[in-house]
Parts: structure tokens; C-alpha cells; sequence
């Protein structure tokens, strides 16, 4: 699988680092081992030590800003939900705008020799870093989104945002007078991949002739850059379009053109409501909290987790005000199939751009075969370019 590289929005020195962190206690952490004897007060409770060392500390490594409206956003609401369900029960550090590499690896070393106990890392590129970390930090329960890799202290967790990619696929088709749908692509990685095949597939299961044309940004944050890719295609003819980056610039664009918007991550209506279909997004609370209470108990999870819209962590943003009544029950008839399991956005016969067919009616690609997908389906108008 590609390494994936979420492009740096800030450098954060080892000095503000330190500061963002605040000193640490160097607590052993929750995994190590766990006895009964801790001191007790004179009137039989905890002691003040034993009552601090039972708040969970709990960081939040970020790729970007909270407030980018999109991936990070949705990552901190999981945080904001964790805070809400156990209450003074957690500490939470945040840490935004950490570029991917060796910026990384620091932040998490900080982290782990500063006593944290719970770490989230909320991009594919902190992979390698957090893996090293770990090893060094038994300790420490570490969590990573999107990645494959893991070890006795570290998780992995991710969803089935394909499932979501395809009932938007078949809102794009039923509003697009043209069957010329566009997509704002990000980088050229399996997650990204997958989410423009799972579109493709969503709209021509309503219109067997429509066309998803591509253009790639190199960015996750970056509206001007992101603006132009979208102002190209629908300059070029697309009437609805879609993206895989965490600003609303491509809905902006839709606008300026009298076009319909697909969002990404997060319920985008807010700030391009004349455009906005829907938005394909997470729910990371409930995951986030299940981790914390095992870790709180002495158990790292380290089970690769992959959510889904029957468990709620990939979901379908409310429809904008365009949206009409026959759209809305075409994908509510298609969301009740795919959370009780009779619809798979890849099942077969799914045929690749050559035409290709890479599995026949009654098949279906593993999850393996879906986390490394390298190739794009038939509809789809567009190449995958080498990433440098």
C-alpha cells in the first residue's frame, strides 16, 4: 500500500511542542501492571495520588486543523465524545497541524515519556512513526486510523466509507442532468481510490452510462488549489461533483457554476447550502470511547477495527434542500440493504477501465483486496498517477 502523505499545514518545534503538551507526570501508563495496594487515605478512600493516576490522559495526534470542516474536524468530535461520555474520568491533549515523519515521531515520543496512556494518531503516514514509538513504549496503548500495521500496543481502526461513497454515487446520478459527474481527488492511495470507485458504482447503478471525471489536487487542505481543480471540471461539463479533501472550496466552485455538491467527512451544508446534495462521513465517538474504557480496564485493543453504516461509524450527512423525495427513498431502499448485508457496493461483476472483469457476478474483493485497490472501474474518466 502507498505511504500516504497528508501534506504538512504547520511545523511544530520541539520547543511548542512541549509546551503544547504540558509537563508530564511520567506515569508508568495503564498497561503496565496493575495491583490493588495503592495507598489509602486515612478514611479509607483512594489516596489524592492513587485518585489522579486513575484519570485516563488520552492525546489526539492531528494531521490539521480542527476547524478544516472535514477529516480532522470528525476526529475531534470522536474526542469531544469521549470527553462527554466519561467525563472527569479522561484528560484530553490535543495536538493539531503535525506534520507526517520525523515531526511525528516526536510528538508521540513527547507524548508517551510524558505518561500518556491513550494515543490516537488520525493519519496514514504516522504509521511507521507510532510503530516505533510503540516499541519503545509498551506501556502505552497507541490507536491508528487507516493503516494495517500494528503491534502488542498498537490498533489500527478504520470504516467502510465505500459503503456512504456509493448511496452518494446514486444522489449524484439521479440529480445530474447530463450523467457528467466530477471528483476532486486527493492523493493517489487505496482510500481515495476505492471512494471513487465506490461513487462510480453508486451512479451507475442508476444510470449505466454515467462518466466520474477525475482531476487530482496533491492536497487534503488547500482550497485554492482544490477551487481550481474543481473549477476545471465543471468548467469542462460536469453538472455535479464531489471531492476527498477537508475544505468546502469544491462546493464553492459548484456554486459559482450552477452546479451540485457532494461534501466530504463531515455535514458540509452549512457552508454551501444552495449546492449540497449530501455528504458521505464518520462517527468516530462510539469507537473512541470503547478504546478508552479497555485501556481504562488494562487492555490495549489491537484487533484491526473496520466500521461500518450498520455500526454507525460511516454514515450519510441530511440531505440539502434540492434533494427530492423519490432521490431520498432510492437511498434509503439502498442504506437498508447495505446495513443488513444483501448490498455490497463491490460486489460482481465489477469491471476495470481496460474492461477487465476482476471478479464475476456472485463475487466480492476481500477487505484486503479493498485496502490495497490500485486500479479504477469502468465509468471512471481519469488516470492513477505514480505517487512521488
Amino acid at each position: 500500500m502507498n505511504q500516504r502523505t497528508r501534506m504538512a499545514l504547520a511545523t511544530l518545534s520541539v520547543g511548542l511542542l512541549a509546551a503544547a503538551c504540558g509537563g508530564g507526570s511520567g506515569s508508568p501508563g495503564r498497561l503496565a501492571a496493575r495491583t490493588d495496594d495503592a495507598p489509602k487515605s486515612a478514611d479509607g478512600g483512594g489516596s489524592t495520588d492513587q485518585a489522579a493516576a486513575d484519570v485516563l490522559d488520552v492525546a489526539f495526534v492531528y494531521i490539521g486543523p480542527v476547524g478544516d470542516a472535514g477529516w480532522t474536524k470528525r476526529h475531534d468530535d470522536g474526542a469531544k465524545s469521549l470527553e462527554a461520555a466519561l467525563g472527569d474520568k479522561v484528560r484530553v491533549t490535543r495536538i493539531e497541524n503535525v506534520p507526517e515523519g520525523e515531526e511525528s515521531t516526536a510528538v508521540f515520543e513527547k507524548l508517551a515519556s510524558d505518561g500518556t496512556d491513550l494515543i490516537f494518531g488520525t493519519s496514514f503516514g504516522y504509521m511507521d512513526p507510532m510503530l516505533e514509538v510503540a516499541a519503545d513504549h509498551p506501556e502505552v496503548c497507541f490507536q491508528h486510523v487507516s493503516g494495517y500495521k500494528s503491534a502488542d500496543n498498537m490498533g489500527n481502526y478504520f470504516g467502510a466509507a465505500e459503503e456512504a461513497r456509493y448511496l452518494s454515487g446514486i444522489v449524484a446520478a439521479r440529480t445530474s442532468a447530463t450523467g457528467r459527474l466530477g471528483y476532486v481527488a486527493a492523493f493517489p492511495i487505496p482510500e481515495v481510490i476505492r471512494g471513487i470507485n465506490a461513487f462510480t458504482l453508486g451512479a451507475r447503478s442508476v444510470n449505466p452510462a454515467a462518466t466520474v471525471e477525475v482531476a487530482w489536487t496533491s492536497t487534503w487542505f488547500d482550497p485554492a488549489v482544490e477551487r481550481a481543480a474543481a473549477d476545471g471540471l465543471l468548467q469542462g461539463g460536469v453538472d455535479v461533483i464531489t471531492q476527498h479533501q477537508d475544505t468546502p472550496a469544491t462546493g464553492e466552485a459548484a456554486l459559482a457554476h450552477g452546479a451540485k455538491w457532494i461534501g466530504y467527512n463531515d455535514d458540509m451544508n452549512r457552508f454551501v447550502p444552495e449546492a449540497f446534495l449530501t455528504s458521505p462521513m464518520w462517527d468516530w465517538g462510539p469507537h473512541t470511547i470503547r478504546t478508552a474504557e479497555a485501556v481504562m480496564e488494562g487492555t490495549c485493543p489491537v484487533e484491526p477495527y473496520y466500521g461500518d453504516m450498520a455500526d454507525g461509524t460511516v454514515t450519510l450527512a441530511p440531505f440539502g434542500v434540492s434533494v427530492d423525495g423519490a432521490t431520498k427513498a432510492a437511498v434509503e431502499t439502498a442504506r437498508a440493504k447495505i446495513v443488513g448485508g444483501t448490498l455490497l457496493p463491490f460486489a460482481g461483476p465489477i469491471v476495470d477501465q481496460a474492461g477487465v472483469e476482476r471478479y464475476p457476478a456472485g463475487a466480492a474483493p476481500s477487505l484486503g483486496d479493498l485496502l490495497g485497490m490500485d486500479y479504477f472501474v469502468a465509468g471512471v474518466v481519469g488516470t492513477i498517477p505514480a505517487e512521488g
